[in-house]
């Protein structure tokens, strides 16, 4: 079992492994790496694990990408997600999983082909359950959908589930791992042979594997190596409303409007709804982000576009029901993940540049540890960190990105 030590000055250790950040991808890292016989310590900067970007994050996973190495990995982790207790070893764990499916909808009659485009390639994909949806079809399963509203894209087994308890699940699962909370990376120095100690506020690591699972600061840490990397940090905000769960469709999914890139789903006394603005400017990481005061009612004008019930929400909400927050999206040149070795910095491996940390995690913690102890060669591997370097760097057309 895991050992979380907050604020503990530890002076000169040494492990196999050191693991930057606490968020869920940091946790599920640490976790596969002790799984696989390493001694790992995890640094978070914060007081507590799962407090920052994974905190923020609207906590939702899903299969339907239309690259290759997102869903194969979106798949493998949505397996881990629904036998969690398993795959832990912590049989009684409940990390509330609800798949409820994710619904992406369109009232434009242009977009119809790229949806039935999507659900084909979802299928060659391996991604069996996702659908195409429309007409009565669609108005027939989700009722509370405007009469406007012409065809989606669904897959049942999508959905959400709680960060906290899958973070601390990861770390309560470690076998063999020391998790250091309130303890700040200061420096990562690089001998002849590559990594060779960590320095924080609390003592030093000598260590010969470094993992960057830093969230919107991996830039910093990497740079601390020697390592630039082609990352972007951009704020995205969300807003929960307490809302009498009468007024919510049963049972409703996590739904998008296709054209304005509103979203919303129920959550435990309300509901969370959010929208993502293209034009929000890249900005420097920070903890304590800022949030717009017309961010709510913004959300709501966009979601309600689609879904009618939302004027009647809106006609009860008060402005102490309404909670705005922010976390940030890590963007790298073709929209996906660096996973594994950076190349330029022996033992500098990457876990990181993230817009979809939580519903990555899992899969991507193993595929670290297994790339890391020789199970997967790092050339099989199409989320390597060289890809930018070999010119193999291509967007997608996965929605909601």
């Amino acid at each position: 079992m895991g050992n979380i030590c907050v604020a503990k000055k530890f002076g000169n250790i040494t492990a196999d492994a050191v693991v930057v950040g606490g968020g869920i991808v940091g946790t599920s890292t640490a976790f596969w790496l002790s799984k696989a016989g390493m001694k790992v310590v995890l640094l978070e900067m914060r007081d507590a694990l799962s407090s920052l970007t994974t905190a923020a994050s609207v906590e939702c996973f899903r299969t339907q990408f239309t690259e290759k190495s997102m869903a194969d990995l979106a798949l493998e982790s949505v397996g881990m997600f629904e036998n969690f207790g398993e795959v832990t070893g912590i049989p009684d764990i409940d990390i509330g999983i609800t798949q409820r499916g994710y619904l992406f909808v369109t009232d434009s009659a242009d977009m119809i082909p790229d949806l039935e485009k999507a659900v084909a390639r979802y299928h060659e994909l391996g991604v069996k359950d996702a659908e195409f949806l429309s007409g009565q079809d669609l108005h027939g399963r989700f009722p509370f959908l405007s009469p406007e509203s012409l065809a989606a894209t669904y897959n049942q087994k999508d959905g959400w589930l709680s960060t906290h308890e899958a973070t601390y699940g990861f770390a309560k699962g470690s076998a063999n791992a020391d998790f250091y909370t309130k303890t700040k990376v200061t420096d990562i120095v690089v001998d002849a042979q590559g990594v060779s100690l960590v320095e924080t506020d609390m003592g030093n690591i000598h260590t010969r594997l470094v993992v960057n699972c830093a969230g919107p600061f991996a830039g910093n840490i990497g740079r601390m190596a020697g390592l630039e990397m082609p990352l972007r940090t951009v704020r995205r905000q969300k807003c929960y409303i307490k809302v009498d769960p009468a007024l919510l469709p049963e049972k409703a999914p996590f739904m998008v409007d296709l054209l304005n890139h509103s979203y919303w789903r129920p959550e435990a006394g309300g509901l969370l709804c959010a929208w993502v603005d293209p034009d929000e400017p890249d900005s420097e990481p920070r903890e304590d982000l800022p949030t717009d005061w017309d961010f709510a009612a913004e959300s709501i004008h966009r979601v309600s576009r689609l879904n009618p019930f939302f004027e009647t929400v809106a006609d009860k909400i008060v402005a102490s029901d309404i909670d705005v927050s922010a976390g940030m999206y890590v963007y790298t040149p073709d929209d996906k993940p660096v996973i594994g070795p950076s190349g330029e910095v022996e033992g500098l491996h990457l876990n990181c540049g993230y817009w979809c940390g939580v519903m990555m995690s899992p899969g991507a913690g193993k595929r670290v540890a297994d790339i890391a102890t020789g199970k997967m060669d790092n050339s099989d591997n199409p989320l390597r960190y060289s890809r930018f370097a070999e010119g193999v760097v291509e967007k997608g057309a996965t929605f909601l990105k």
